[in-house]
């Protein structure tokens, strides 16, 4: 594509209705749940391992 081509493009508004943004948001927040999980269990299993390096109990 070249500069001549190419189009600058600036949004000054956008309407949408506010139960669609509501919906959108309750989607979004569904969706983080499985992602929260998935954060927690990555984080448990690299802290014990952390811990069971530096901490031994031997």
């Amino acid at each position: 594509m070249s500069d001549e081509e190419a189009k600058k493009v600036i949004v000054v508004d956008l309407q949408m209705p506010f139960f669609s943004i509501v919906t959108l948001m309750v989607k979004w927040a569904l969706a983080s749940i499985p992602a929260i999980i998935i954060l927690a269990v990555i984080f448990s299993v690299v802290s014990g391992l952390m811990g069971g390096l530096l901490f031994p109990r031997f």
